[in-house]
């Protein structure tokens, strides 16, 4: 079992970056995959990155690619996602998810543990 508790949000102008954190608890932090979601209102919760155990492999969506990091420190039991270029779209409410089966996935339904999230708006 982990919990799992995000900062970093806010609000920043279009064309600007923040660095999204999540803390986890638990001394098992390094046998999950983790990801990053976000949802906007009305919309569905979707895929944003995703970083292997070891945080070798990452993988993100489309709409992210080329824009957004994801990173982790096993040893401060932390991922991170440091978003450049930021678009008005890229508004959410924005969630870590630990994945305990390291599926290494981009549904939702892979991820068990979810933090609260943290708000992010982008104004034009």
């Amino acid at each position: 079992h982990v919990q799992l508790a995000e900062s970093g949000g806010g609000l920043v102008q279009a064309g600007g970056s923040l660095n999204l954190s999540c803390e986890a608890s638990g001394r098992t932090f390094s046998t999950y995959a983790m990801g990053w979601f976000r949802q906007a209102p009305g919309k569905e919760n979707d895929f944003v990155a995703t970083i292997s155990r070891g945080g070798f492999t990452t993988y993100y969506a489309d709409s992210v690619k080329g824009r957004f990091t994801i990173s982790r420190d096993n040893a401060k039991n932390k991922v991170y996602l440091q978003m450049n270029s930021l678009k008005p779209e890229d508004t959410a409410v924005y969630y870590c998810a630990a994945d305990e089966m390291n599926s290494f996935s981009s549904r939702p339904s892979r991820y068990a543990y979810w933090g609260q999230g943290t708000q992010v708006t982008v104004s034009s």
